[in-house]
């Protein structure tokens, strides 16, 4: 079988639609992303070309530019755009680093933004699949290994490389994959963000547009309960899922309102209500719930918070304070009790076990349309990841989203949530 023969051939343009950023660092591999590149394109995905200066002493620049679906870009500053990066890093659906040199891995795990490939990589939000390629020896450097150790548990896919030939004929691990296999990790990925099946068009398809006109509330982040006047309860919660929702609702359509804890940007449109504390949410949401069509509640809200938070510096001095915790309101259930005819909810329950279960009986008790739960206990879900796995539990079905960006997510909630304000509008 040659290059090009495998199974990513045999789907059509199984990827229309999709928007790749097909980033190239500086290896004697680079000549092997021109492969990968052909490939996507073929399968219909809308490839960027994103080559480093180190690239372009192994490919060409006119190369990329030929084959890709626009021209190849290499330099962050200089452009017509004066952010490139945000643009791109926002626009892909997924950014695939092929191959990926220990620099590019380095500055990517550590923030630094030195070029245009890794300060779009520090810029998305979508699915990153990294593909190294470097020596042996760099490879087993443990440098390497923390780094990459680091990306992956932030969330970052990891195609390993091969052992085989190297340059200056050394034979070793740090080969690059085959172009086949990195495809179809990618391929794996897009699918799980809603890209594949049997799409015959080449043109990128029609932005949904569902929830055009529709009032959508939206909750973000963890609260903040305050024991004194500088320390306070709160969870982990990093307010990435609902600020995607937000996102994502804006997108289709809907006039959002953000109520979040968070300083995470907001798309453009997005009306921004700042609150800390699960008092301050629950009079943010109610003022204004009953004005909307969707309620999603994200945020993790408290469930307790100190009674009587001293108004001061508590000092260690004085003793071990007694924290006298009382309950907070359970602000989806107080919604569930005043929903208007016609209005969806869903709530979010982040759990470490026995999760459908747990998410089941919080529907039930809490009288929402859709409860959203995920296992926070796994790799790569939830708190602080920007991917996400999750279980869209409603009254007569469980719909199974796997590992996904956050955005993924956000589409495959608000898609559930559309289908049942569409259906409360035709009853």
């Amino acid at each position: 079988m040659g290059p090009g023969d495998g199974p990513d051939r045999l789907e059509g343009r199984s990827l229309s639609g999709a928007r790749v950023v097909l980033g190239v660092s500086g290896g004697i591999a680079a000549y092997k992303a021109v492969e990968v590149c052909r490939r996507l394109v073929e399968l219909g995905a809308h490839v960027v070309p994103v080559l480093t200066e180190g690239a372009l002493h192994f490919v060409g620049e006119a190369t990329f530019s030929a084959l890709g679906s626009e021209p190849a870009r290499t330099a962050l500053y200089g452009d017509a755009d004066p952010i490139p990066h945000t643009h791109l890093g926002r626009q892909a659906d997924l950014v695939v680093v092929a191959p990926a040199t220990a620099r590019v891995i380095g500055s990517y795990a550590a923030g630094i933004s030195a070029d245009l490939l890794v300060a779009t990589l520090l810029a998305t939000r979508s699915p990153v699949l990294i593909c190294p390629a470097m020596h042996a020896e760099m490879w087993d450097h443990p440098a390497v290994r923390e780094n990459l150790a680091l990306l992956k548990r932030r969330g970052t896919h990891v195609v390993e490389p091969a052992v085989g030939p190297l340059a200056a004929g050394d034979v070793g691990p740090g080969r690059l994959a085959d172009p086949g296999e990195i495809v179809a990790a990618a391929q794996a990925l897009l699918r799980a963000a809603g890209f594949g099946g049997d799409r015959t068009s080449t043109a990128s398809p029609t932005p949904r547009r569902d929830l055009a006109g529709r009032k959508v509330l939206v909750t973000a982040g963890g609260t903040r309960e305050a024991i004194d006047a500088v320390r306070y309860i709160a969870n982990r919660s990093s307010g990435k899922q609902g600020h995607a929702l937000a996102e994502a609702a804006a997108a289709r359509g809907a006039r959002v309102v953000l109520v979040t804890t968070t300083d995470l940007p907001v798309a453009p449109g997005v009306e921004v209500v700042k609150v800390e504390s699960a008092a301050e949410m629950a009079e943010a949401v109610l003022e204004r719930a009953a004005d909307q069509d969707l309620v999603v509640m994200a945020a993790a809200v408290a469930d307790f918070r100190p009674g009587a938070p001293a108004p001061s510096k508590l000092h260690k001095a004085d003793g071990i304070p007694h924290l006298v915790l009382e309950e907070t309101l359970d602000i989806l259930a107080e919604l569930g009790r005043r929903r208007r005819s016609g209005q969806v909810l869903v709530g979010f329950a982040a759990e470490t076990d026995s999760i459908v279960e747990r998410a089941t009986r919080k529907l039930l008790s809490k009288g929402v349309d859709l409860l959203v739960a995920n296992d926070v206990g796994k790799k790569g879900v939830g708190f602080s990841y920007d991917t996400n796995a999750v279980s869209i539990v409603s009254a007569d079905s469980v719909v199974d989203v796997p590992l996904s960006s956050k955005r993924a997510v956000a589409d495959a909630v608000l898609d559930a949530a559309s289908d049942l304000l569409r259906k409360a509008a035709l009853s």
